[in-house]
């Protein structure tokens, strides 16, 4: 829609990296503070907050370029090229890569791991509902062809020459459809973690939660742009989406049987 937002001279402001770095900002804000809530050292939480990003950031660019390796295997120039830089990539590698290092770090540092990812949870969830509207200003990340009333017709050139988002076609806008699901997801997730609960149990509603809501709104986005591995009509991304959310179902049943 608004790829880029402002340009003077040589300095061009992007609208998905100003939706990002507000993304940023507010989960590491309500993450801190969720953290002091549950007695854990807002500092720490802090430098863990700004390790995981870069490694979020890092993730989902592999994964995007895994997920479409023929395409990057006949075109390497375009592993770094703006088109690639600018995309979102993909969020399940940004959050295997993210988990990784929170992994590392809280057991440097000896956070308790399953009451840090609770603070984190609710924080995720709202920075990537911020996100996607960044994805949405930018074009990436698009829905396949629809006629419902509520389709968008991307019209902006800037857009399809960074992101390669298709012209004049109405599609389903699958951005906003996340973004939506995530702000369900950060309320569910913030009134759960103002009540009573073990370790572990925000986290693990997390995983299963939002990779119900990725499993669905995968079958909106424009399929061209999907990698389906093992031969089946379900993307790799949606592979990845049952896989956590088996991982939560994990932490959910431990935590109550515990």
């Amino acid at each position: 829609m608004f790829p880029r937002l402002l340009q003077l001279g040589p300095f061009t402001l992007y609208s998905y990296g100003l939706l990002v770095a507000q993304a940023f900002l507010v989960a590491l804000f309500v993450a801190s503070r969720l953290a002091e809530r549950s007695g854990i050292d807002r500092d720490r939480v802090t430098n863990l907050g700004v390790a995981v990003a870069i490694a979020g950031i890092v993730g989902a660019k592999v994964l995007l370029v895994v997920s479409d390796f023929s395409y990057y295997a006949r075109n390497p120039g375009q592993i770094f090229s703006m088109a690639t830089l600018q995309a979102g990539g993909v969020f399940f590698g940004g959050l295997a890569a993210a988990l990784a290092t929170a992994f590392w770090y809280m057991r440097r540092w000896r956070l308790p791991a399953l009451r840090t990812a609770d603070a984190f949870a609710p924080a995720l969830a709202l920075g990537h509902a911020i996100g996607r509207l960044g994805c949405f200003l930018a074009g990436c990340c698009w829905g396949r062809p629809s006629s419902v009333p509520w389709a968008v017709t991307f019209t902006r050139t800037l857009a399809h020459e960074l992101v390669g988002v298709p012209l004049g076609v109405a599609v389903h806008p699958t951005q906003l459809y996340e973004a939506a699901a995530e702000l369900i997801v950060f309320a569910v997730l913030w009134v759960r973690f103002r009540r009573p609960h073990p370790d572990g149990a925000i986290i693990g509603l997390y995983l299963v939660l939002y990779s119900a809501f990725r499993f669905a709104i995968e079958f909106f986005r424009d399929r061209a742009e999907l990698a389906y591995p093992f031969g089946a009509a379900v993307s790799l991304t949606q592979w990845a989406a049952v896989a956590l959310a088996a991982c939560g179902i994990a932490i959910l049943f431990r935590r109550r049987t515990a």
